[in-house]
C-alpha cells in the first residue's frame, strides 16, 4: 500500500494564490497568498481573501504581507502559519494522521529554497513533502502526455515567475525560469500611470485593471475603464480613463523581455525536439495565460502555434493532485523525494 493511499493532496504554493487539491475532491481551496499581522504581538489577524482586502488599507499597527516573493518563500514564519491555516480548512479534523503532499515550486529555485518549502510544509502539518517543478505540474494538469517519446512544451506564466519547459519520456529535457511574470506587468502598469497621468495606484488596483481590460497586443475592441486614484502632485483623489490599447503599451517592456527569454530558450533546444515543438505547438498555463492576445503575441514572435489550457490558473494544482494520486507513475517527474533525500 502506497503512502499516498492516505490523505493525498497537491499544493500549488503560488506567489499570488495558494490552491489545494484533495484526492477524490479536486481543488478545495483557492485563496490569495496574503496574511495580515499585528506588528506588536506578531499575531496573525487574517489569512487569504480577508487579508488581501487589507492590502494598502491597514493602520500602523497592522501589516498585510505576501509570504512568498517571485515564487519562493520570503517569510518562513508567515508562510508556515498561512499554510497551516489553509490545511486546517480543507482536511478532515477527525483524521489523526498527517497527509502526504506534492508541493509545486518554480523550475529555477535553488536547493536551499527547495529545502525551505519542505520545512515549511512539514511544520504546517505535512508528513512527507514531495516537490514537483511548476511547469511539470502545469503540463500534467493541462492534459499533456509528459511521458511520450516526443517533445511537449509548456509556458507557465504565474504571478512571480514564468517557467518554460520541454518534456520527453517523463522528464524535463530543458527548462528556464524568469521573474518576468504577472507581478512585473502590474508594476509596469503602476509606473505607466504615474508617468502619463501623474496618479498613484496600489498593486491590487493594477492587478484588477490588468484582469479587466489588459492585453498583450492592441485589440480591435478597445475597452476603457475609469480609475479612482490619488494624484501624485496634489495628493488628492483623481479619476482618469484608460483603454486596453494603452494597457498594452504599458506592459510592452516586460512582455518584450519575456519574449527575449523565450527566444533565447528555444535557441538552445536540440534539433530533434525543435521539430516536435513545431508540430505540437506550445501550451500556455498560469494566470498570465488569461492576458488577451498573449498566445497571438508568442506565435507572432516565435512562429510556433500556441494554445491556452482549458483552466490555465488551476493547471498546477490539478497536476500536483494527479501526481499525488499516482505517485509511482510520476515519480521521475519529482524534484525531490524527502523520504530518501534523493533528487530525481
Amino acid at each position: 500500500m502506497s503512502l499516498f493511499d492516505f490523505g493525498s493532496i497537491g499544493i500549488d504554493l503560488g506567489t499570488a494564490n495558494v490552491r489545494i487539491y484533495v484526492k477524490d475532491k479536486g481543488i478545495v481551496l483557492n485563496e490569495p497568498t496574503v496574511v495580515s499581522v499585528d506588528r506588536m504581538s506578531g499575531k496573525i489577524l487574517a489569512v487569504g481573501e480577508d487579508a488581501r482586502l487589507m492590502l494598502g488599507r491597514t493602520p500602523e499597527n497592522i501589516v498585510a504581507v505576501r509570504p512568498l516573493k517571485d515564487g519562493v518563500i520570503a517569510s518562513f514564519h508567515d508562510a508556515e502559519r498561512m499554510l497551516r491555516y489553509f490545511l486546517s480548512k480543507v482536511l478532515d479534523k477527525r483524521i489523526f494522521f498527517k497527509p502526504n503532499a506534492v508541493v509545486c515550486v518554480p523550475s529555477g529555485v535553488t536547493e536551499v529554497e527547495k529545502r525551505a518549502v519542505i520545512e515549511v510544509s512539514q511544520d504546517a502539518g505535512i508528513h512527507h513533502a514531495f516537490l514537483m517543478e511548476e511547469p511539470v505540474a502545469a503540463a500534467i494538469g493541462a492534459g499533456l502526455d509528459v511521458s511520450a517519446a516526443y517533445g511537449n512544451t509548456v509556458i507557465d506564466i504565474g504571478a512571480g515567475t514564468t517557467d518554460v519547459a520541454i518534456f520527453s519520456l517523463g522528464s524535463i529535457v530543458i527548462s528556464n525560469s524568469s521573474k518576468i511574470a504577472g507581478n512585473a506587468f502590474d508594476e509596469a502598469i503602476i509606473n505607466y500611470l504615474r508617468r502619463r497621468f501623474d496618479i498613484v495606484i496600489g498593486e491590487s488596483t493594477a492587478e484588477q485593471i490588468k484582469i479587466n481590460i489588459g492585453a498583450a497586443m492592441e485589440q480591435a475592441d478597445n475597452k476603457k475603464v475609469h480609475i479612482n486614484a490619488k494624484s501624485h502632485i496634489t495628493g488628492l483623489p483623481k479619476t482618469i480613463s484608460i483603454s486596453t490599447n494603452e494597457l498594452a503599451e504599458a506592459i510592452k517592456e516586460p512582455l518584450d523581455s519575456l519574449i527575449d527569454m523565450l527566444l533565447s530558450f528555444f535557441e538552445q533546444v536540440p534539433p530533434e525536439l525543435s521539430a516536435d515543438i513545431y508540430g505540437s505547438g506550445i501550451c500556455i498555463t498560469g494566470g498570465g495565460a488569461l492576458l488577451r492576445g498573449i498566445d497571438s503575441l508568442i506565435t507572432q514572435k516565435t512562429g510556433l502555434e500556441c494554445m491556452i489550457a482549458e483552466d490555465p490558473m488551476a493547471c498546477v494544482a490539478i497536476g500536483a493532485g494527479a501526481a499525488a494520486e499516482n505517485i509511482d507513475l510520476y515519480s521521475n517527474c519529482m524534484a525531490i523525494d524527502y523520504r530518501k533525500g534523493e533528487y530525481y
